[in-house]
């Protein structure tokens, strides 16, 4: 995600809904990596991982929301 970070600051202090997601994204981000560390993913891991994939992509369509809220 590309954004100012001044305006990354501002929001993660000031907007608590936005610093929820944007904790969300980080730890999305890292267990995503994590998987793909792995050479081979079990059934169970291909179907969490792209539980993973979706909720990340569904906060940071609510993140870029606010800030396009802010911004505009």
């Amino acid at each position: 995600m590309d954004i100012d970070q001044t305006l990354l600051q501002n929001l993660t202090e000031t907007n608590p809904r936005f610093r929820m997601l944007y904790e969300e994204h980080c730890l999305f981000e890292k267990q995503l990596s994590e998987y793909d560390k792995k050479s081979y993913l079990s059934p169970e891991e291909e179907l969490e991982m792209n539980k993973v994939k979706k909720m990340k992509l569904v906060g940071k369509d609510e993140m870029e929301k606010i800030i396009h809220s802010v911004t505009a």
